[in-house]
């Protein structure tokens, strides 16, 4: 429990001076952008009621800067904040093994990602308030709350300001009195010291894991004051209450993530010490998320004035029992996601199962790194939609972690209690679980192509931008993969194939070849190849490696089935209808298979898998279904896929929830599970164009619901990015700039050109 004593450590003795429960004398800020910096025109998400706290999840509308974040109710009376911070785990580095060779996956070893803190703001004298309206402002990056009381009116800004790294709650309007109370969410309660307006609490876990929240408050009027745990304020028309919070958490594996010399509370107490103003705050953080959020635009088409006129959630409904096409509620649902990147993605961990939105300390799979799907999905989005600097949390992850990860495989991978170790009894580079932590940790069962998964998102965010220095920075990740993959091939009539392995989730656990692992390791060795010859590193053992690509059994259609085969057999060994689409990992988010390279029946093959998969998932597994369907040109069905993420999620259902997050139908209950909210937008994306180095397509997959409009920024491998227009599904324009590449061929239909540019040129076509 935090004392009085202790909270005076943190704000004395921890040496920070008037930093640390600050009085706010005024002090050197930094330059900050002057003007109004709002965009007039918003996409935004409204409502016309407070979020129900008991329905936080589904209703609270999320706010964050890529370490901090918030899910925010909008009450008036009383106002809620569930607050995060993206390293606060439990858990450890979890490096024994139980006894079937595989790792705990629980809360105590694995450990969890839970949240931070709680923050009221009371004002019961505002009971009975009229025309209320709260909107999350996605051109802004604000939530915001207007209402009408006593016949004046008042107005809340909220949001996690990245320049600041702070959480800012600005409260407007005349003569404002009530409390601030601010509660850590494993028991530790607050304490204040008048008369400072600070409030702090701080707490560490089992895994020394150290970590503190503080709030203050001020106002060019009326008073602040501590009163106990709690701030009061009375008769303020201009109210800036800032969180910060923090932990003792390092991207270091050989200082095992956490350094003992960081005192959170300091860190936390000098951050939330900012004095601009209101206005000031709140341009500081627009111009900082307009900056990424503006890259891209989206028009899918107008909606008609009767659907603009309703508040969201009537609008998902309604799309859903209606069947009229809503191509701006579309659009949003695309910015949407967009969104989550630009707040949940910015030089700190990267987006795990939930991002950093949480209702309580116990999220399902522990709000771990999926990495059968989940994680790379969440990253889908990134570079197609001009946010190329928000993969960077993901690939500084991977290398933080590396030595973790290769110093655990030496050592366990070959325990004999292990079903998937390496028959030959070789082990080398570096493996992982289906889950893995932040403390190099791995949980649930080895998952062998993980590590090929992992090497494939990574090497495609190289192809989007061509930049020399980030492949150098992913390079000991690609070559300790394909150290792992060289030990573990096993030599067969058919050619080199994965040994004993699982193709997730679902079939035997003791299958070798799998169409999953074949693909993955087809891919990696490709891969590295061209990162020796870019980086004119390892060159011989990049040929190696290539050697080793041409000798793999590659995957091979039923004919039985007619379906690409998921398994070396021509039966289909598991579920009919899997949410997984496993055995297609190398026609998306791969490649390899395509249509204008692979046999005729090999792409029939894929068209019948997915046919057969059905069209009905959690939003994750249609969010994958959409894109594949894209790659087949398919547009009804890809957009079909779109419209069920879309649908309202009612009585525990699959589908989208009030405020736009993905719902993970779960028998009796729903659980939040963030892939979809920006996989589905991906494969709207990918329905617009699709570009693998050499080509870009444009409009592969167009649904007639969207026959005039146009998209900036579309990032395209190869090194290029287009700002593509269209009307009645035709391309009227497509501006291809190179960020990096040279040479590659524009198609639209039957029309190609091929083109040449420089770093930084740009040209027009009209196909």
């Amino acid at each position: 429990m935090t004392t009085r004593r202790a909270f005076l450590k943190a704000s004395g003795a921890l040496g920070l001076g008037a930093l640390v429960l600050p009085t706010f004398a005024a002090h050197a800020e930094p330059l900050r952008p002057t003007g109004n910096p709002l965009n007039p025109a918003p996409t935004t998400l409204w409502y016309p009621a407070p979020a129900d706290e008991a329905m936080i999840i589904e209703q609270g509308l999320p706010i964050g800067n890529g370490r901090l974040g918030a899910l925010v109710g909008g009450g008036v009376e009383k106002d809620f904040l569930y607050l995060t911070d993206v390293t606060l785990w439990t858990g450890e580095l979890n490096d024994a093994l139980e006894g079937d060779g595989q790792f705990p996956y629980d809360p105590t070893r694995f450990g969890t990602f839970s949240l931070l803190a709680k923050l009221y703001v009371e004002m019961p004298g505002h009971a009975g308030a009229t025309n209320y309206r709260r909107a999350l402002d996605l051109s802004n990056g604000i939530v915001t709350t207007t209402y009408t009381h006593g016949g004046k009116q008042y107005r809340r800004e909220i949001y996690a300001s990245h320049p600041d790294d702070v959480v800012i709650v600005r409260l407007v309007g005349p003569n404002q009195t009530g409390t601030i109370t601010l509660n850590g969410a494993h028991g530790e309660p607050s304490v204040g010291d008048a008369p400072h307006t600070a409030a702090l609490f701080t707490g560490s876990f089992q895994n020394r894991l150290a970590y503190s929240g503080v709030v203050t408050a001020c106002s060019p009027d009326g008073t602040v004051k501590v009163d106990g745990a709690k701030l009061a304020f009375e008769g303020c028309s201009d109210l800036v209450i800032v969180f910060s919070g923090g932990t003792n958490y390092v991207p270091d594996a050989s200082a095992g993530f956490l350094d003992p010399n960081v005192e959170p509370a300091a860190i936390a107490l000098g951050k939330a010490a900012v004095r601009a103003k209101g206005d000031v705050l709140l341009r500081t953080h627009v111009a900082d998320y307009r900056k990424r959020y503006d890259r891209q635009k989206v028009d899918l088409g107008r909606s008609t004035d009767a659907q603009r006129a309703m508040d969201t959630w009537t609008r998902l409904k309604a799309r859903a029992s209606s069947g009229t096409p809503d191509p701006e509620l579309e659009a949003s649902y695309l910015q949407f996601g967009r969104y989550l990147t630009i707040t949940g993605s910015r030089d700190n961990l990267p987006i795990n199962l939930q991002g950093l939105w949480l209702s309580n300390n116990n999220p399902d799979w522990y709000s771990d790194y999926h990495t059968d799907i989940n994680i790379q999905m969440n990253y889908w989005l990134a570079d197609r939609a001009a946010l190329p600097d928000c993969f960077d949390a993901l690939a500084d992850y991977c290398v933080a972690q590396l030595p973790a990860w290769t110093n655990s495989t030496q050592a366990l991978f070959q325990d004999s209690r292990n079903r998937f170790r390496n028959t030959n009894n070789r082990v080398a580079g570096w493996a992982v679980a289906f889950s893995t932590n932040i403390y190099g940790g791995s949980g649930w069962w080895w998952h062998p192509g993980g590590n090929a998964w992992l090497c494939m998102s990574l090497f495609e965010h190289y192809e989007y931008t061509l930049d020399r220095d980030y492949l150098a920075k992913i390079y000991p990740l690609l070559k300790g993969a394909c150290e792992f993959w060289e030990a573990r091939l096993v030599e067969t009539p058919q050619g080199l194939v994965d040994d004993y392995d699982w193709s997730p989730e679902h079939g035997p656990q003791d299958a070798r070849g799998l169409t999953y692992a074949q693909e993955l390791v087809h891919n990696l060795f490709r891969m590295y190849r061209i990162a020796t010859d870019v980086l004119r590193r390892d060159q011989s053992y990049g040929r190696k490696m290539s050697d080793l690509q041409s000798r793999l059994y590659l995957p091979e259609v039923s004919p039985k089935t007619g379906m690409l085969q998921e398994w070396m057999s021509p039966d289909d060994l598991g579920e009919t209808t899997h949410r997984h689409l496993s055995p297609l990992v190398g026609f998306f988010p791969g490649d390899r298979v395509n249509r204008d390279d692979s046999p005729a029946a090999l792409i029939e093959g894929v068209r019948r898998l997915l046919i057969t998969r059905g069209m009905e998932s959690f939003g994750w597994g249609l969010a994958w279904r959409a894109a594949c369907w894209a790659r087949l040109k398919d547009a009804d069905r890809a957009y079909q896929a779109i419209l069920s993420v879309l649908r309202p999620s009612v009585n525990f259902a699959n589908g989208s929830a009030p405020n736009f997050f993905d719902m993970y139908s779960f028998g009796d209950r729903s659980i939040f599970q963030i892939d979809a909210n920006l996989g589905a937008p991906a494969a709207m994306l990918e329905m617009l164009l699709y570009a693998r180095p050499g080509v870009i397509e444009l409009l592969p997959a167009l649904p007639s619901a969207w026959k005039t409009g146009s998209v900036t920024g579309i990032g395209a491998r190869g090194g290029f990015t287009v700002d593509l227009a269209w009307r009645d599904g035709k391309v009227t324009s497509a501006t291809v700039r190179s960020v990096g590449g040279t040479d590659t061929e524009v198609r639209f239909g039957g029309w190609s050109k091929r083109i040449k540019l420089r770093k930084g040129q740009s040209v027009t076509l009209r196909p």
